[in-house]
């Protein structure tokens, strides 16, 4: 059995809709969405990376390189601010953070 771009499109489309299902069923833990934010942008990079090799073009994993980069940089940043408002709240429950507003 080969695989074929639908396949690769159908498992992406199965991470993107998991994580989209995630992030709608999880809303108070944050660390929890973070991860779903993750696992959405990794879908769509396996499409990227599909229809670069099915089409011959190297464009899209140029694209999949920035946007792992930018999803590295926003991890890193987004896990700093959790340990800065873990260490201050002694807690990370969104419901309880929304008292954070001025």
């Amino acid at each position: 059995m080969t695989l074929t771009l639908g396949h690769y499109l159908s498992l992406g489309a199965m991470l993107f809709a998991l994580s989209v299902i995630g992030i709608f069923l999880n809303r108070k833990n944050l660390i929890v969405l973070l991860m779903a934010i993750e696992l959405m942008l990794l879908a769509v990079n396996m499409n990227f990376v599909a229809f670069s090799y099915y089409l011959g073009d190297m464009a899209g994993q140029v694209f999949v390189f920035f946007i792992l980069t930018v999803a590295a940089a926003e991890s890193a940043i987004g896990l700093a601010i959790l340990v800065l408002v873990f260490r201050n709240k002694s807690n990370i429950r969104i419901d309880e953070l929304n008292k954070l507003k001025g």
